[in-house]
């Protein structure tokens, strides 16, 4: 039977449990050092817990070590798996392949989305190095995917929701260049999200101050089943930076969608144990996000970018206007609350946003000046009532258990199976003594046993095949509780990793390996070496050689985003090449229509 995973990011111990009671199959999280997040590392204390608390589930946790090395950090990065091993995780996420050289305990290494992972060849090469699973690079369609899938074995994971770099992962260099702060090695400055104008070859400007390479977020929601389909066996959210508001609300709308598709799929059932059982009604345009796209799955390009705002616009609900005494009236048909963050796109091209003051009928009393209008569109990125919703207690997880009370000739005993099939019993010795009313000690009895309240589990049968004897409340209820700790150890034995030997086959494969192979230390240009490269070049991490170089390559298009994709556009010559331009920094941009890609090049 196929597994299916739905994989929730954590930046901490705390929202990790969040993603767990809310339905997460797996967990990825930072380590304290060398993660692609820097600001949400984790200390080793925290993740032992974290991942003791997602296998009482049947869940997993991916640790991250997935930036790139310089050759004075191998020694602390191969200490710090060593230690992540040593807490139980399931696996490791790298993109410096050069800790493959390293003397690496038994752990599963997944290939992180960094590693470039975008054709079959590059897939292949990753299950050669040893990798169980690639995570596959965003851009992917779904006919690639599932060719992918069906010429190899490896595990393949897809991201199905959250922010999008413009940059094919692993290949953006000019947060390092003008920043100093090197997105591969998690210290990105988002230089996607700041405004550039666009100019000509002859110096016109096309776009003024607009955020141009500001993407939409991910949402394939709308195509979990396809994916499915085409092979893929974990599905990813992206927010490793988000709150526990984000975490709840969007785990809950995966786990429902995914649920449901599995519920009609017979040769699939998800990767975890246990149901989720949700108080709320989750809707992710309620929370964090820049408008949606499916991301170049289906084939075919729409218009993603969002020129006006890197910021959360959250969901549209209707209209603004003016009236003749300049009060904002609101026409849509959602109730508002007060505290309600609004915006829209302003008279000057910019997003502006207030709160909710007070609502008299139609009448939003802001909370500060709002900028002049006529009517405008008007979306709320803060839904005061939804956010009171998800403060509270919105989900509860709990693991299906049969129970057996039995007597013995000592006494009792006491079963427990759960629905993985993992069994606790105890006895209690006890003298037997006959109640005077059988049923009412029956029901006593029962009662006692029932109670699962405050452990992970929930009762669905109980076969008493003891009955009549007086047992003290105080008595079952121990045995209970001793049955059912013993039940979670069982757990948290039943679901430890298994080792994981890597399998490392080197074979010639490269002739040259280019700076875009990212390698910064001396053991990740050994690997190339080992797979026939003969003449490797270290990356810009390391040279900081950018010009003339490639910063960035991107399946978005700027010339497909303005409606200006061929060459001449209603018998209009475009003046190329076009530039990106800032006050320090100038980048030429290279249109490859026959592999239909934007290069962003450094001057």
């Amino acid at each position: 039977m196929n597994r299916v995973e739905l994989l929730i990011p954590a930046k901490d111990l705390s929202s990790g449990k969040v993603a767990i009671n809310h339905g997460a199959d797996a967990l990825y999280v930072g380590a304290s050092r060398f993660g692609a997040r820097q600001a949400v590392g984790n200390s080793l204390p925290d993740l032992e817990q974290l991942i003791q608390y997602a296998h009482l589930y049947g869940s997993k946790v991916y640790v991250t070590v997935n930036t790139l090395l310089f050759d004075e950090e191998l020694a602390d990065a191969q200490n710090l798996i060593n230690q992540i091993y040593n807490a139980g995780a399931d696996a490791l996420i790298i993109q410096d392949l050069g800790l493959l050289k390293l003397d690496l305990p038994s752990i599963a290494l997944h290939a992180s989305t960094q590693c470039h992972n975008v054709s079959l060849e590059r897939i292949q090469f990753m299950k050669k190095l040893g990798f169980r699973r690639a995570i596959l690079a965003r851009e992917m369609d779904l006919d690639t995917i599932r060719s992918i899938h069906e010429q190899t074995s490896i595990e393949l994971e897809t991201f199905i929701h959250g922010a999008l770099c413009v940059c094919y992962s692993g290949q953006c260099y000019m947060s390092k260049m003008v920043a100093d702060r090197s997105g591969n090695r998690g210290e990105c400055a988002q230089l996607c999200r700041t405004m550039y104008d666009l100019v000509d070859a002859q110096g016109t400007e096309i776009q003024h101050q607009k955020h141009l390479l500001s993407l939409r977020d991910m949402n394939r929601s709308a195509e979990l089943k396809s994916l499915i389909e085409a092979g893929v066996v974990s599905f990813k959210v992206e927010g490793r930076l988000k709150d526990e508001s984000y975490v709840k609300n969007i785990t809950s709308f995966y786990r429902r969608l995914l649920d449901d598709i599995l519920s009609e799929t017979p040769d699939c059932r998800r990767m975890s144990s246990g149901t989720t059982t949700f108080f709320f009604e989750p809707d992710p345009k309620k929370t964090f996000n820049r408008g949606f796209t499916d991301y170049f799955l289906k084939g075919g390009r729409e218009k993603m970018a969002s020129f006006d705002t890197p910021k959360s616009m959250g969901q549209k609900i209707g209209r603004l206007r003016r009236n003749s005494r300049g009060q904002i009236l609101y026409e849509g048909g959602e109730t508002l609350s007060n505290g309600d963050g609004l915006c829209f796109i302003n008279g000057q091209g910019s997003l502006e946003g207030f709160s909710v003051n007070k609502i008299v009928g139609d009448v939003i009393i802001p909370h500060k000046e709002v900028s002049d209008f006529r009517q405008v569109a008007v979306f709320r990125n803060v839904d005061k009532a939804f956010e009171k919703i998800l403060s509270g207690k919105t989900a509860e997880r709990k693991i299906k258990v049969d129970m057996k009370f039995d007597e013995t000739d000592t006494g009792f005993c006491l079963q427990i199976r759960d629905e993985d099939g993992c069994v606790a019993e105890m006895s209690l010795d006890v003298e037997k003594c006959l109640a005077q009313k059988s049923d009412v000690a029956n029901r006593q009895i029962y009662t006692s046993l029932s109670k699962l309240g405050g452990t992970p589990f929930e009762l669905e049968h109980l076969e008493m095949n003891a009955s009549g004897y007086f047992l003290a409340a105080s008595m079952v209820n121990k045995l209970r509780s001793d049955v059912v700790e013993r039940l979670v150890q069982e757990r948290l034995q039943h679901f430890k990793p298994i080792d994981c030997q890597l399998q490392y086959c080197p074979e010639n494969l490269f002739d040259h390996a280019d700076y875009k192979r990212n390698i910064t230390n001396e053991l990740h240009k050994a690997v190339y070496e080992d797979f026939g490269a003969s003449n490797v070049e270290y990356g810009l991490d390391k040279t900081l050689d950018f010009k003339g170089k490639e910063v960035m390559v991107c399946k978005y298009c700027i010339r497909y985003e303005l409606g200006l994709c061929s060459k001449k556009v209603s018998g209009k010559d475009l003046q190329l090449p076009w530039y990106l331009k800032n006050d320090r920094h100038r980048f030429r941009l290279g249109f490859d229509c026959k592999n239909c890609v934007m290069k962003v090049v450094a001057e």
